[in-house]
């Protein structure tokens, strides 16, 4: 979800006369309130609602679209002498009849947990980064200093939580019928793995393997992903109407997010090479980022750089719906979880 969406202010207000005690709950002193009143009225604020319906979004979407987002890891890192896994749909249905619904979302836990502390960063790292970059005196951003503040939050997040992220592709393809993957290479669960390979893969430098690729794409994807969404935002509002319709903000949304990652897929297929760089029957032993693009191109065409692009687009419309409408309806809620005036709670 965007940084900068707009949290609809709540009207607290009540009539203002002299001969009229004031007693709205949410604006009498804290002291008069009940602990439960006091966490109903800090879980309503804007603010708390809106990083709280961030994240349950995050979840939601990601459940969603799980097992388009395992496959795509599958394809990323089936390498020329893996064919395993071809067409989407054939695809799918071995993953179905060799691990049933737990193969489709093998990974998906740890993709959630990473969400709560991703969202937490990134919003943290978001308003410090605006407060740094605004000069003084002037209090709009501006577009190219929303876009760096936007880039910086989305590196620093990505390196906060990136640990979690290279787990999640380990337990992505653990349970994958790889012909070269052996079955004592096959990992435990996620804390399990977290472990070992601080251990046996160099330490904590093995956590954060893949990191560079990953962190190169994310300032030409959000700029590409702002750009692309401006310009389908003008296209697709109504003539007279300053702004686009809830359908149309979805179709920009759909569509920016579609070309922004497809210009910097190969970054991210470069991410999840690196991850298993080491694995056991699946390591590629790529020696850096450029020998890694050198090695994919030539042995498996220009082509190896989109591997797994077709379920990465095909998720990218039920993301975002199920993104919007899960946060739309939590953060109402929680808006109207504050305490009424004269309630008891």
């Amino acid at each position: 979800m965007s940084l900068d969406r707009k949290t609809a202010a709540r009207d607290t207000a009540t009539p203002h006369s002299p001969n009229v005690h004031q007693t709205n709950t949410t604006e009498a002193p804290q002291a008069l309130l009940t602990p439960l009143q006091s966490f109903r009225l800090w879980i309503s604020q804007p603010v708390t609602a809106s990083f709280i319906s961030g994240g349950v979004a995050g979840a939601v979407s990601r459940t969603v679209v799980s097992p388009l987002e395992r496959l795509k890891i599958l394809l990323q890192v089936q390498g020329p002498q893996n064919q395993t896994y071809n067409g989407v749909i054939p695809a799918l249905k071995k993953m179905w009849t060799e691990e049933g619904f737990k193969g489709l979302m093998r990974g998906n836990g740890t993709n959630c947990i990473r969400i709560v502390p991703y969202s937490a960063v990134q919003f943290s790292a978001y308003t410090i980064y605006k407060k740094v970059l605004l000069p003084e005196g002037v209090n709009d951003l501006g577009t190219l200093r929303r876009l760096a503040a936007g880039a910086m939050a989305g590196v620093t997040s990505v390196v906060a939580t990136y640990p979690l992220d290279i787990v999640r592709t380990r337990l992505s393809i653990q349970s994958a019928s790889f012909s070269t993957l052996k079955k004592e290479a096959k990992l435990p669960g996620m804390f399990a793995t977290m472990r070992n390979m601080y251990k046996t893969e160099g330490g904590a430098i093995a956590l954060y393997r893949g990191l560079g690729p990953t962190l190169a794409g994310v300032a030409p994807y959000v700029g590409i992903n702002f750009a692309t969404y401006e310009a389908m935002r003008k296209a697709v509002t109504p003539e007279g109407q300053a702004n686009p319709t809830t359908l149309g903000k979805l179709l920009a949304g759909a569509v920016s997010g579609a070309v922004a990652q497809s210009f910097t897929y190969p970054f991210d297929v470069l991410r999840r090479r690196f991850q298993v760089n080491t694995m056991s029957g699946l390591g590629y032993q790529y020696k850096g980022f450029f020998d890694a693009i050198r090695v994919i191109v030539k042995k498996e065409g220009a082509r190896g750089l989109y591997k797994g692009i077709l379920p990465n687009l095909l998720k990218v419309a039920p993301s975002i719906g199920s993104s919007f409408a899960s946060y739309e309806l939590t953060r109402d809620f929680l808006v109207g979880f504050a305490p009424k005036e004269g309630a008891g709670l």
